[in-house]
C-alpha cells in the first residue's frame, strides 16, 4: 500500500507568462475552458464552490458552470438549499476550477446574486424533463426516510406533468458569481508553480504575479 506521504506528481505540461496574458480575466478564462474541452478534460465545467455558513464553517461542493460572461460566473441549483441558505445570508462565495489533464486551477472569489427569474425559467426549460422533474422532487439538503421516498415523489411528479410543460419551481434557480479576484495556476516543475492574479481595483483588473 502506497504511503499518501510518498505520493508526488511532476508538473511539466505547460507554462504562463504574464505577457502573454489577456487583460480581461474572462477572456483569459474562456481560453483556458476551450483548451480544457479540447483537451477533453473529464468534466472542464465541474467547479467546486465553497462557502460559509452563520458559525463561519466552511461548505464546499461540486457544480457546474453554465454561463460566463463580462459581469461573472453562473451556476443554478435549489434556493433552500445548504449552500443557496449560505449565499442568501453572505451574497459572498468562492469558486475553484482542477483541469489536471492540463495541471491548472483556477481560483475565483466574489460576490454572489441571483440571476434574473427570465434567465432561470430558459435555462430550466432547456434541462432534460427528468432533470425538471428532479427539481420538484427533491428537497435538497434536507432529511429524507429513503431514497425509495424520493423515487415516489419523482414518480407522482411524473403522472402529475404528464404531456404538461413543467414550470421553475420558485426555490429553484440561477446565482451569479461577480468575481473580485481571478488566479491562475499553471503547474511546474519543482513546484515551482506560475501563479497570475487579476484584482480588480477601481473598476480596473492589476495583473499581479503571485508565488507558487
Amino acid at each position: 500500500m502506497n504511503k499518501l506521504a510518498d505520493i508526488r506528481k511532476e508538473y511539466t505540461k505547460g507554462y504562463l507568462q504574464k505577457e502573454n496574458l489577456k487583460t480581461s480575466p474572462f477572456q483569459q478564462f474562456n481560453d483556458w475552458l476551450q483548451e480544457a474541452l479540447i483537451a477533453q478534460c473529464n468534466e472542464p465545467t465541474a467547479v467546486t464552490l465553497a462557502t460559509v455558513d452563520k458559525d463561519l464553517m466552511p461548505n464546499c461542493r461540486i457544480v457546474l458552470l453554465k454561463d460566463v460572461h463580462s459581469d461573472g460566473f453562473v451556476f443554478f441549483t435549489n434556493y433552500n438549499s445548504q449552500k443557496g441558505q449560505e449565499l442568501s445570508a453572505t451574497n459572498k462565495a468562492a469558486l475553484n476550477f482542477f483541469w489536471p489533464e492540463l495541471e491548472r486551477q483556477v481560483r475565483i472569489r466574489g460576490t454572489i446574486k441571483k440571476v434574473p427569474s427570465l434567465k432561470s425559467d430558459e435555462y430550466f426549460q432547456s434541462r432534460p424533463r427528468e432533470s425538471q422533474l428532479g427539481a420538484w422532487a427533491s428537497n435538497q439538503s434536507q432529511v429524507v426516510d429513503s431514497s425509495q421516498q424520493l423515487t415516489n415523489q419523482f414518480e407522482q411528479l411524473k403522472k402529475q406533468y404528464e404531456d404538461q410543460s413543467i414550470p421553475r419551481p420558485l426555490h429553484w434557480g440561477g446565482y451569479l458569481l461577480e468575481p473580485i479576484s481571478i488566479e491562475f495556476w499553471q503547474g511546474k516543475a519543482n513546484r515551482m508553480h506560475d501563479r497570475f492574479q487579476y484584482r480588480l481595483e477601481d473598476n480596473n483588473w492589476i495583473i499581479r504575479q503571485l508565488a507558487p
